[in-house]
């Protein structure tokens, strides 16, 4: 009964290890995300301050 336990706690590290790893990936990946958001907003801001600059001018 005593290594049963032993087993047990080992296989318990190594879930909790890999819930841990997925959960820093996840993160991650979550992290990229908003980055990209983030650079294609601006991206879509600057565009938008151009093309309202250009029509003042025009006009």
């Amino acid at each position: 009964m005593g290594t049963r336990g032993v087993i047990g706690d080992k296989w318990s590290m190594r879930i909790l290890w890999a819930c841990a790893i997925g959960s820093a990936i996840s993160l991650y990946m979550v992290a990229v995300e908003r980055q990209k958001q983030n650079r294609d907003r601006m991206m879509a801001e600057s565009l938008q301050a151009m093309e309202s600059e250009g029509s003042g001018e025009k006009v």
